[in-house]
């Protein structure tokens, strides 16, 4: 009965996942609401989505998460659940929060992660505000994540800590991409199927009912309709330069260096090969490639722009599991801090492959997320 009085708006994107997590929540007896919320994409034909005049028919755009027939998949759900259903247009702020940041960081030589920033500015940041404006007391959402709350006494003073966890599923685990959350927006988040797996919310999906047989979840990222080369070359200006190896010798001309992810095989267009992307010197406007493929391990890395979940810094250093990429396997190794610059120093116990600037790298301490930050 105490559920009765607690309001909570649901992301629901028209997914197995997040619809289960409403019905996971209004079985609970909670007051649920569902939210879809309308996100900008690039648009068809072959007109500039970054130079969109205010007045254009935005939807003239389409965007995985939030396409049409997602839209009346979770319209459907909410009436099955029979919840309040209400769509959020969030397109002008997508937009500039996400995807003018996405192609800003491409400019600049670096290969960024839009999914991390889109929890943090929209799904747990806009959404959220708009949630507690409506005098709901949390969100949630589909994601494969735990939250803990934690009794501490450390001061005398009962107080409740909430840590962040890996979800049930380790081939699912979202946790990676919610680095970036804070204690205020955790203690407002809610995740209702981190402690199943996939198969296990297919198995609650027709249990409840719910139109899900033979929907996919797509893993694209959401707002590019074919490849991330194809989408920055509309709206990134070709810049040509030079292609070298390790001992500059030159092998060749690209035309932009955004074209290219360390580590990157394919595409790169170069005889006698295979080559691999191994370093781009922004300042010249070179690209580096190698041969050899040991060229791509490294044991360090510094990162930027850290966040830890529990709002102050552990003791350092500090012994812990990173990842450098969503499918990587998490890593041991040393985090310090250089005081007088600021910046963070990861040294792995193995050498990694292909650390990329502009992507995430996340410490783990057993099954909690303590934190990230932005590999530089």
């Amino acid at each position: 009965m105490k559920n009765k009085n607690k309001k909570i708006v649901v992301a629901m994107s028209g997914g197995v996942d997040s619809s289960v997590a409403a019905a996971l929540l209004k079985r609970a007896g909670f007051d649920v609401i569902g939210v879809f919320m309308k996100f900008l994409s690039e648009p068809r034909g072959g007109s500039t989505l970054i130079n969109t005049d205010e007045k254009t028919d935005l939807h003239r755009y389409e965007n995985r998460c939030c396409t049409l027939e997602s839209e009346r998949r979770a319209r459907k759900v909410a009436k099955i659940l029979k919840i309040p259903f209400y769509v959020f247009n969030f397109e002008k702020e997508f937009k500039k929060r996400i995807v003018d940041r996405f192609l800003d960081g491409y400019k600049k030589g670096i290969t960024p992660n839009p999914c991390v920033v889109c929890n943090k500015e929209i799904k747990f940041g806009l959404l959220l505000e708009k949630a507690l404006a409506l005098d709901a007391d949390f969100v949630a959402t589909g994601h494969y994540a735990k939250k803990k709350e934690v009794l501490n006494f450390s001061t005398g003073v009962e107080k409740v800590k909430y840590k962040l966890l890996r979800g049930r599923d380790k081939n699912k685990d979202q946790s990676y991409f919610l680095w970036m959350l804070n204690r205020e927006q955790l203690k407002r988040i809610l995740f209702p199927i981190g402690d199943y797996t996939r198969k296990e919310v297919e198995e609650l999906a027709k249990k409840f009912k719910l139109p899900f047989r033979g929907v996919r979840k797509s893993q694209e990222i959401c707002f590019i309709q074919t490849t991330v080369n194809d989408f920055l070359g509309k709206y990134l200006s070709p810049n040509p330069g030079l292609i070298v190896d390790t001992t500059e010798k030159e092998l060749g001309r690209h035309q932009g260096l955004y074209s290219y992810t360390i580590g990157q095989r394919k595409g790169i267009g170069l005889p006698g090969g295979p080559y691999y992307v191994l370093d781009k010197d922004l300042k010249k406007n070179i690209l580096i490639v190698t041969k050899n493929e040991k060229d791509l391990l490294k044991k360090e890395l510094i990162a930027e722009n850290v966040n830890w979940i529990a709002g102050k810094e552990p003791k350092l250093p500090l012994k812990i599991k990173a990842k450098i990429r969503y499918r990587h396997q998490p890593a041991l190794a040393i985090i310090t801090k250089n005081l007088e610059d600021r910046i963070y120093t990861l040294k792995f116990k193995e050498s990694q492959r292909a650390i990329t600037p502009g992507q995430s790298v996340v410490f783990y301490k057993g099954e909690e997320l303590l934190g990230g930050g932005i590999i530089k």
